[in-house]
């Protein structure tokens, strides 16, 4: 089981990269030149995608290795994965119509609830 977290580590790293290709392309694509962070709906949406989950990852990966370091590997994974799948489905839901994303939002800040909690908990016994 404790693989995973590994795993998850490096799929959260494609996840991150995948957002940033997307934010390229979307530049291209639209014709927005950096350093502009506005312009085509849809580029807009892909920056906000990115910037939100790189804003994310610099909790979510913290607190996976925590529960996994305080003993609850098992919890981590599911949890672990259970946020790649709610961000996954945040960062296509954004950036083909805003209004999609609130499902993946929602799964992902459960996750990083529950990994809080077991941090939390962890680092007080």
């Amino acid at each position: 089981m404790s693989a995973h977290i590994p795993l998850i580590t490096v799929l959260t790293m494609v996840l991150l990269l995948a957002a940033t290709v997307t934010v390229g392309r979307c530049r291209a694509l639209f014709k927005v030149h950096a350093p502009a962070t506005s312009g085509h709906p849809t580029f807009e949406r892909a920056f906000r995608a990115q910037a939100n989950t790189n804003e994310q990852v610099l909790v979510f990966l913290p607190l996976l290795w925590l529960v996994h370091h305080f003993g609850n590997t098992e919890w981590a994974v599911y949890l672990g994965y259970a946020w790649l799948f709610g961000r996954t489905w945040y960062l296509v839901g954004y950036v083909r119509d805003a209004r999609k994303r609130g499902l993946g939002f929602l799964i992902g800040m459960l996750a990083t609830a529950g990994l809080l909690v077991l941090a939390a908990k962890g680092a007080l016994a």
